[in-house]
């Protein structure tokens, strides 16, 4: 197993035994060379720039690392020996805000963010690649991914930060009132929907969530439980242009590879405090 990481949020401890990381930006010539020169057959593609807000901020610093990074993989594996790429998408930026809840792939895609806007524009040209070249592709729309060795700090997702915040027994911001609802998928059930991916012919697009919606203030409730206490959170100002709801069906995922994105989300956030705490008594 071959890794390409720039190490801007990632850490070297997580790279399993046996696997090679080379530290290099995916928009660069050294990451081209490594896909012709290693013979990478299969391009499992997480690389981005997955901050919404700085997306709004810069969005041609978005495009670059999203659109560019993934074209300067895909141009080199037209050189080499690259046959099927396995790409990260997103669930709750592609649809915007929905006509009905949860949505699936067949969802019109109106995506409220520059971040959004390069995801559906990467399918785009996975789909081109498969047309033109036969490169098959799979694009996995995830929800609010969470779990485990997720990073509470820079671009991380609410649950990390909600974790980080109580573990150290400060108090945890909600943004606005806290009734905004999202999708929230355990990365276990993410590893095993990559995992099956692999491997598939065609252009395929699958979404990778629960279809079960959870307001922001239910969370917090929830991962209080699963840390065992804290203290009640604070309400700030709202962000602006936030989506109000989001959640997406994983049906076909189920459907055509037979696989149950099924994790209850009390269960996965146990697990995940569990390694959170296990984290900072190990400091």
């Amino acid at each position: 197993m071959l890794i390409l990481d720039d190490l801007s949020s990632g850490r070297k401890d997580n790279v399993p035994d046996g696997a090679e990381l080379v530290v290099a930006d995916v928009r660069s010539a050294e990451a081209a060379r490594l896909v012709v020169g290693a013979g990478v057959e299969v391009l499992v593609h997480h690389a981005a720039q997955m901050d919404v807000r700085r997306s709004v901020a810069d969005p041609r610093f978005d495009a670059d690392v999203n659109i560019g990074g993934l074209l300067n993989l895909l141009e080199a594996g037209r050189e080499g020996a690259l046959r099927q790429v396995v790409f990260a998408s997103t669930g709750g930026a592609m649809y915007g805000e929905q006509e009905v809840y949860p949505a699936d792939e067949g969802h019109p895609t109106r995506p409220l963010s520059p971040y959004g806007v390069s995801k559906l524009a990467s399918e785009r040209y996975l789909y081109f690649y498969n047309q033109q070249y036969g490169l098959d592709a799979v694009c996995l729309r995830y929800a609010n991914v969470y779990g485990p060795r997720q990073n509470p700090h820079g671009e991380a997702g609410v649950v990390a930060i909600f974790l980080d915040r109580l573990l150290a027994g400060r108090q945890a911001t909600i943004n606005g009132d806290g009734r905004q609802t999202r999708d929230y998928v355990f990365v276990g059930d993410v590893v095993r929907a990559n995992l099956a991916a692999i491997g598939l012919p065609g252009f395929r697009t699958y979404n990778v969530g629960t279809g079960f919606e959870t307001d922001v203030n239910v969370l917090f409730e929830l991962i209080r439980g699963a840390v065992g206490d804290g203290l009640p959170a604070d309400h700030g100002p709202a962000k602006p242009g936030e989506q109000l709801r989001s959640s997406i069906s994983s049906g076909l995922l189920e459907e055509e590879l037979g696989l149950r994105v099924g994790t209850p989300l009390d269960q996965g956030l146990k697990i995940t405090a569990d390694w959170f705490r296990d984290q900072l008594r190990d400091r």
